[in-house]
C-alpha cells in the first residue's frame, strides 16, 4: 500500500500569503520516501480535534436532559406528549429526522471539497468560513423559543439542530479530509491519531466535565456559549497552525460524482470498517447520553464531599466523566503501542472487544453487596473508558489507509468523499441513537425501577460486538515501520 505525497511542502519559508507553520522535519526523512511530518504540526493538526469533541461530547450529554429530562429532576421539561406519543419519544423521533435528512448531504459535500479550485487549497475555505456558523448553532440548540413544554420547540429543534448538523460536516470533513495529505507515513499518521486522542480527551473533558460544572452553575445557556467559544478558538488554531500544509492540498479529483461514489462504494476494505465504526459510534453515544439519567436514577441516594446525587446531578455527573476521560488517557499509549507493534487493525479489533465486555458489564454496577452504588459505579465507568479510547484513536487513520489503497487502485485522491460517505453512513445509524435511548429507558428511568438504565449498557455492547464481527473482513495490513513511501514528483509550476 502506498501513498502519493502531491505536492508537498518543502522545507524552508511557507507560500506567499499563508501562515507560518511549517520548519524542518524532527528527523531524517528515509531514502525515497515521503518527509517526516514536523512534530509541532503534527501537534496543531491533532489540536484540532478538541473542537468537534467539546461540541459533539456536550450536545450527546445534555441536549436530550435539556428538552426531556426525568421526571424527578429539578428543571421542567421542554417538550410535551404529542397525543400518545411519549415525550422522549417525540423528541428522539424529531432529532432522528433531523439527522436523516441532513446526513445525504456528506458525499455531496466531500465531493464538493474534492474538486474544489482557490489559492487557498481544496479544503481550507470550508474550515474558515464555515466554523464561526457552526458553534452559534450549538449555542442556538439551547435557546428555544417557549420556555415551557410546547411544541414549538419541538420545531424549533428540528430546525436548528438540521442547520447544526449540516454546518458540522461543512466546516468539519474538510478539516479531517487533511489528514491523509499532512501525513504520509504510518509512523506519522499513529503519531498524529495519538495526539488527536489526547486533545480529544481534553475536548472530550470540555465538553463532559467542564460543561457539567458550566451548567451547575450557571445554566445551560452561559454553558453553551462558554463550550462554543473554546471549540472555535481551538478549530481556529490547528486551522492557521497547518495552513502553510493544508495549502498544498490543491489537486482537484477528476472523477464526477456518479463514478466517485461507485468507486468507493465498491473499496471492500472500507465496506468492512464502516460498520464497525458505525455501530461502535451509536454505542457510545447512547452511554453518553446515560450519565446524568444514571445519576437521578441509581445514584440518587449516594453522596460524595457533601454533595448528594438527588440534589447535585451536575457534580456527579461531573464526576462520572471524570472517570471516563481517566480511563480514556490510561488506555492511549498502550493502544499506540500495540498499534505500531501490530498494526492499527488489530489494536482496533481489541478496542471493540474491550468495549463489547466493559459496556455491558455497566448493567451490574451498583448490585453488589456491601459496596455503595457510587464506587461501583466509578470502577464500572473507569473500566468503559479504557476501550473507548479505540474510538477516538483508529477511525481517522484507518479511513487514511483505505484512502491510499484507493488511489492505487482508481490513480485519483478522493479524501473528503471517504470521509463524508463514512459520515453519512455514521449518521444515518446514530441517528436511531437518541431513539433506541428513549425506547430502551421506557423499561424504566426511575430510582423505583432503574431497569431501562440499566439496559443501556448490554445493549450499546451489543451493537459494538455487531461492528467487531463486520470488521474480521478488513484486510488492510500496516506497512512495516521501514517501509518508504514513494512520493510523486509534484506538478511543474
Amino acid at each position: 500500500m502506498t501513498a502519493t505525497p502531491d505536492n508537498y511542502p518543502p522545507d524552508g519559508p511557507p507560500p506567499d500569503g499563508g501562515p507560518r507553520g511549517g520548519g524542518p522535519p524532527d528527523g531524517p526523512e528515509e531514502d525515497g520516501g515521503a518527509p517526516r511530518l514536523p512534530r509541532r504540526i503534527r501537534l496543531l493538526y491533532a489540536s484540532g480535534s478538541a473542537a468537534s469533541n467539546a461540541l459533539s461530547q456536550a450536545f450527546g450529554l445534555w441536549l436530550i436532559y435539556f428538552y426531556v429530562p426525568p421526571d424527578d429532576a429539578d428543571i421542567s421539561a421542554r417538550v410535551p406528549d404529542i397525543g400518545p406519543i411519549d415525550a422522549r419519544v417525540a423528541f428522539g423521533l424529531v432529532l432522528t429526522a433531523a439527522r436523516l435528512v441532513e446526513a445525504f448531504d456528506d458525499p455531496l459535500i466531500g465531493y464538493w471539497s474534492d474538486r474544489t479550485r482557490s489559492r487557498w487549497g481544496r479544503r481550507i475555505p470550508f474550515v474558515l468560513l464555515g466554523t464561526p456558523w457552526w458553534v452559534l448553532s450549538f449555542v442556538l440548540l439551547f435557546t428555544p423559543p417557549a420556555a415551557g413544554s410546547a411544541g414549538a420547540n419541538l420545531i424549533y429543534l428540528f430546525l436548528v439542530a438540521e442547520i447544526h448538523f449540516l454546518l458540522s460536516n461543512l466546516a468539519g470533513a474538510p478539516m479531517e479530509a487533511l489528514l491523509p495529505h499532512i501525513a504520509r507515513r504510518n509512523e506519522d499518521r499513529v503519531s498524529v491519531a495519538t495526539w488527536q486522542v489526547v486533545f480529544g480527551v481534553t475536548g472530550a473533558a470540555i465538553g463532559l466535565s467542564l460543561s457539567s460544572l458550566l451548567q451547575a452553575l450557571f445554566g445551560f445557556q452561559v454553558m453553551a456559549i462558554v463550550i462554543a467559544a473554546i471549540a472555535l478558538g481551538a478549530r481556529y488554531l490547528a486551522l492557521f497552525g497547518t495552513w502553510r500544509y493544508a495549502r498544498t492540498d490543491d489537486r482537484p479529483s477528476t472523477p464526477g460524482f456518479r463514478v466517485a461514489v461507485r468507486q468507493t462504494l465498491s473499496n471492500r476494505p472500507f465496506l468492512a470498517f464502516l460498520p464497525s465504526f458505525v455501530l461502535f459510534q451509536v454505542g457510545l453515544q447512547m452511554l453518553t447520553a446515560l450519565l446524568p439519567f444514571y445519576v437521578d436514577a441509581v445514584l440518587v441516594g449516594s453522596s460524595f464531599l457533601g454533595f448528594t446525587g438527588a440534589e447535585d446531578e451536575g457534580i456527579f455527573t461531573f464526576l462520572l466523566t471524570a472517570v471516563v476521560i481517566a480511563g480514556m488517557l490510561a488506555a492511549v499509549p498502550w493502544f499506540a503501542r500495540r498499534a505500531r507493534r501490530l498494526g492499527k487493525a488489530n489494536a482496533y479489533r481489541v478496542a471493540m472487544i474491550g468495549a463489547t465486555v466493559a459496556f455491558s458489564s455497566l448493567f451490574l454496577a451498583g448490585f453488589i453487596p456491601g459496596i455503595p452504588k457510587l464506587p461501583q459505579a466509578v470502577i464500572g465507568i473507569f473500566l468503559a473508558g479504557l476501550p473507548t479510547a479505540g474510538v477516538f484513536l483508529f477511525p481517522n487513520i484507518i479511513t487514511a489507509d483505505i484512502v491510499d489503497y484507493d488511489q492505487s487502485r482508481t490513480a485519483t485522491r478522493r479524501e473528503a468523499m471517504f470521509y463524508g460517505t463514512q459520515n453519512l453512513l455514521e449518521k444515518l445509524a446514530t441517528a436511531v441513537s437518541p431513539l433506541l435511548f428513549a425506547l430502551v429507558l421506557l423499561a424504566g428511568d426511575s430510582e423505583a425501577n432503574p431497569l431501562g438504565i440499566r439496559l443501556v449498557g448490554p445493549v450499546a455492547g451489543a451493537l459494538v460486538l455487531l461492528g467487531y464481527l463486520a470488521f474480521r473482513r478488513y484486510t488492510l495490513d500496516d506497512p512495516p515501520p521501514s517501509e518508504a513511501r514513494t512520493p510523486t514528483p509534484p506538478p511543474p509550476s
